[in-house]
């Protein structure tokens, strides 16, 4: 049976944490290193939701994307939702392990999945951080082409919206046809200087502000806000099949009580 540790071994070498953000708090969260770990709860985030999942699944690990300990924290009490997160997670023996931005980064991360989902050819990294051990660059956002040749923004907005199972999408249409296309999962607004700089003519990202809006039509770039959510939940059957395959007596859970946390009207 494997521990935490072991499982945290594993992640790490298919998704260094050495390649994480200066700003992250990706790695082994919460818990007993040596816990042995029958079950394990796959989540985007760490919530009352999923904890009480993993609760009342069995399980002993929750291995998410978003950080739960996220910034300085002076204290852990009742009085705030992280602490109360962390609190019922120690109290129910439940270990957490948070691969984040080196999730984004690492080939067959959040960004390869985006791309594979969009069907984009020939992904390469939006921003190359690093060369990997098997020699394969590493870094935030993917850049592909779509097969076929153009095609109309409406008609990509329709294979976006259908690929991550979207009810809308913010669009700016820069007036050109969809070739190029960037990705990044989460909130990589401030990468539009690097999708123009590899000539591409679609990004999209999330949580975009009204100056990249203006600045993407200036550049002639279709920009589409699809969601922090729907952009980065596509790793959780990813990092599903990983721990299926590293630990095959492990039992995986993905998360039934997580979706995009607002509606359109």
């Amino acid at each position: 049976m494997a521990t935490v540790n072991e499982i945290f071994a594993y992640l790490d070498r298919r998704a260094p944490f050495r390649y994480q953000a200066d700003f992250d708090n990706a790695g082994f969260l919460v818990g007993h290193g040596d816990r042995p770990v029958e079950r394990v709860l796959v989540a985007l985030d760490i919530t009352p939701e999923t904890i009480r999942e993993a609760i009342e699944g069995g399980c002993q690990l929750i291995v998410a994307h978003h950080p739960v300990i996220w910034g300085q924290i002076g204290r852990v009490t009742d009085e705030t939702t992280t602490g109360k997160n962390l609190l019922t997670l120690i109290e129910n023996n439940i270990a957490a392990i948070c691969a984040h931005t080196n999730l984004d980064a690492v080939e067959g991360g959040v960004n390869t999945a985006l791309a594979a989902k969009l069907d984009l050819q020939d992904p390469v990294p939006l921003e190359e951080e690093g060369i990997d051990a098997q020699g394969v660059p590493y870094g935030i956002g993917r850049v592909g082409t779509i097969p076929g040749g153009p095609m109309p923004l409406s008609d990509f907005v329709a294979r976006l919206k259908n690929a991550l199972n979207l009810g809308g999408v913010r669009v700016l249409d820069a007036g050109v046809p969809v070739r190029k296309v960037a990705v990044g999962g989460g909130a990589c607004g401030s990468m539009l200087p690097l999708v123009k700089a590899m000539g591409c003519d679609t990004f999209v990202t999330s949580d975009l502000k009204h100056d990249l809006y203006l600045e993407a039509r200036a550049q002639g770039i279709n920009l589409l806000d699809a969601g922090h959510y729907s952009t980065e939940t596509v790793v959780c059957p990813v990092l599903k099949t990983w721990l299926e395959s590293g630990f095959p007596g492990l039992e995986v859970l993905l998360s039934q009580t997580q979706g995009e946390v607002f509606a359109y009207l």
